[in-house]
């Protein structure tokens, strides 16, 4: 596995995959602000809204591939998934509360999250750095540095926007000899990581609905079974935990 590895070193995206991916955000970002700016809608409810709403409140916890069919960035796969639930008598305080309270992460969302800190806030702006672990197949761990900024629009509703800054992959992390992954060493399982919260609280109890678009390298030929897996996979289940994991330490 490590001489498989070894040789699919992917360095850093190209600028043209860079490029796609901040196109990509660009006129995701500005429909998320237009559903934002509605009355109804806020979160966003496919097929029908009645029978979808029925679903939520009856536990049941809904996953959407959002990813583009022409996804053709050179070197390069970006994916979108949207996860949304909804948890009968939580608030729109409580979560907020919730997600100001990066120190708790690791508690919240272990294993995934090792260890989370404040580097600096100024209001509602913070920028974190977390050290997360994902296992599919191998296991990466890489230290993640975010900008996330949180909005109140009135006392039910609200949004939060987390765009990654820089992404180190590490080696035998936890051990005497950790340490970062130089550029050309690191295996592009994940180049950006852009999520987005929205959340609103009615019908009793508090809507809430997830939202990533990230960028990681492409699948090299004969590599499938061993690359493929993790990233094609992770996107999923790492929104989806995240959702489970956040509504849990909310009914909590």
């Amino acid at each position: 596995m490590a001489l498989l590895c070894g040789i699919c070193r992917a360095e850093q995206p190209s600028q043209a995959a860079v490029a796609g991916f901040n196109t990509y955000v660009g006129s995701f970002e500005a429909r998320l602000a237009e559903q934002h700016r509605q009355n109804t809608g806020f979160v966003i409810l496919t097929g029908s809204a009645a029978q979808t709403e029925a679903r939520l409140r009856g536990g049941e916890l809904i996953v959407e591939n959002l990813t583009p069919a022409k996804n053709n960035l050179p070197g390069a796969i970006l994916y979108h998934w949207r996860c949304t639930a909804f948890l009968p008598g939580a608030t729109a305080t409580d979560f907020e509360r919730l997600m100001r309270d990066f120190a708790a992460y690791p508690r919240i969302y272990a294993p995934q999250v090792v260890s989370a800190k404040v580097l600096s806030q100024n209001g509602d702006r913070y920028q974190a750095t977390m050290r997360v672990k994902q296992t599919h197949v191998i296991t990466v761990v890489m230290d993640t540095t975010y900008d996330i900024r949180f909005v109140r629009l009135d006392a039910r509703r609200g949004w939060s926007i987390s765009r990654s800054t820089h992404i180190d992959e590490i080696d035998n992390a936890g051990k005497k000899n950790e340490r970062v992954l130089s550029s050309a060493d690191q295996h592009g399982f994940l180049w950006r990581l852009n999520t987005y919260w929205t959340f609103e609280e009615r019908d009793g109890g508090l809507y809430m609905q997830i939202e990533s678009v990230s960028l990681t390298r492409s699948i090299p030929t004969g590599l499938g079974w061993v690359i493929g897996p993790f990233v094609e996979s992770v996107p999923r289940e790492s929104l989806e935990f995240t959702l489970r994991a956040t509504r849990y330490a909310l009914r909590r």
